[in-house]
C-alpha cells in the first residue's frame, strides 16, 4: 500500500520499542525519512540497529519529555540532520502511580501527568512550527482509560483523557493550516509496558505470566472480543493510515485499537 508519504520526515517519540517501533518499522517502509526518540540513548541506538534502515533514512535522538530544554536541544539536532519534520507520532509515556485514589499522593500524580500529558503538550509545542509548513500529520497515543476509566490508575486515565482534549482542540485550530491532528486509543497491547504489569500481577497473585494475562482478559477487560492481547504492529497499521496522504480528511478523530474493550459506541 503506497502511503503517500516518501521522501516525508517523520518524529516518534517511544521508538525504542512497543508501538513506536513497529511504527517507525512501518513508516520506513514506506520511504519516509524517520527520526526516533525516547529517554535512553543506549536503548534507542539499539532499537535503531534492528530497524536495519538505510543509510540515512534513520536517526535516533535521545530526549526527555518532561524537559523543554532537552526536546528545544532535539529540534536542532533533527533540522540538522534532515530539516523539519512532517509527520509527528507521540507514543511515548508510563503507567504512572497506581492503586486506589486514596492510596495515591501528590507525587504520583504529579509524575503521571508530567509524563503522560504535560510531555505531549511540549512535544506540540516545541515541534508545531515545522508542522504548520501546508502539510502535516500528528497523531498522539491515548487509550481505552481515556474514556473508560479504570479505579486502579485514575491518574493515567486522567492524563490520557487530557491527551483526546488537547487532540481534539489542536485539530481544530490548525487543520485550515494543512496539518490534521488525531488519536490512536489501543487497549492491552504486547509492549514493555503491559509486560511489566503482567509480570507485577503475575508476582503478586502468586501465578504465571500467561494466567495473569487470562484473569486480566476476563476479569478486567470482559468487552474484549478478540480475547488476546493485540500486537504493536496492529497499532501501527492504524498511525501509518492515519499519517498517510490518504487520511487528509480525517481530522479530530480518535481511533480504538482495543478489540471492542470500551463498551460504549
Amino acid at each position: 500500500m503506497d502511503l503517500g508519504i516518501e521522501g516525508r520526515t517523520a518524529l516518534v517519540f517511544g521508538g525504542d520499542s512497543g508501538i513506536g517501533w513497529h511504527t517507525a518499522r512501518r513508516l520506513l517502509d514506506e520511504g519516509a525519512v524517520v527520526v526516533v526518540s525516547d529517554l535512553d540513548q543506549e536503548r534507542l541506538d539499539a532499537a535503531a540497529a534492528r530497524l536495519e534502515a538505510p543509510a540515512g533514512r534513520l536517526h535516533a535522538f535521545a530526549a526527555d519529555v518532561t524537559d523543554v530544554g532537552s526536546l528545544a536541544a532535539l529540534r536542532e539536532r533533527i533540522e540538522e540532520a534532515t530539516g523539519p519534520v512532517d509527520i509527528l507520532v507521540q507514543s511515548s509515556g508510563i503507567t504512572g502511580a497506581q492503586g486506589l485514589f486514596h492510596e495515591i499522593d501528590d507525587a504520583g500524580w504529579t509524575t503521571t501527568i508530567e509524563t503522560d500529558l504535560m510531555g505531549p503538550v511540549r512535544i506540540v509545542t516545541t515541534f508545531l512550527p515545522h508542522l504548520r509548513r501546508g502539510w502535516g500529520r500528528l497523531v498522539l497515543l491515548a487509550s481505552e482509560d481515556a474514556v473508560q476509566p479504570y479505579d486502579d490508575e485514575i491518574p493515567y486515565c486522567a492524563a490520557k483523557a487530557g491527551v483526546l482534549a488537547l487532540m481534539k482542540g489542536l485539530s481544530r485550530t490548525y487543520a485550515k493550516e494543512g496539518l490534521t491532528v488525531n488519536a490512536v486509543s489501543p487497549a492491552f497491547i504486547r509492549t514493555p509496558m503491559t509486560d511489566a504489569m503482567m509480570t507485577r500481577s503475575s508476582e503478586e497473585q502468586g501465578i504465571s505470566f500467561d494466567e495473569a494475562v487470562e484473569r486480566m482478559l476476563t476479569e478486567k477487560r470482559p468487552f474484549m472480543a478478540i480475547k488476546r492481547r493485540g500486537e504493536p504492529d496492529e497499532v501501527a497499521a492504524v498511525i501509518a493510515f492515519l499519517v498517510s496522504a490518504g487520511a487528509s480528511f480525517v481530522n479530530g478523530a480518535n481511533y480504538r485499537v482495543d478489540a471492542g474493550s470500551v463498551a460504549s459506541i
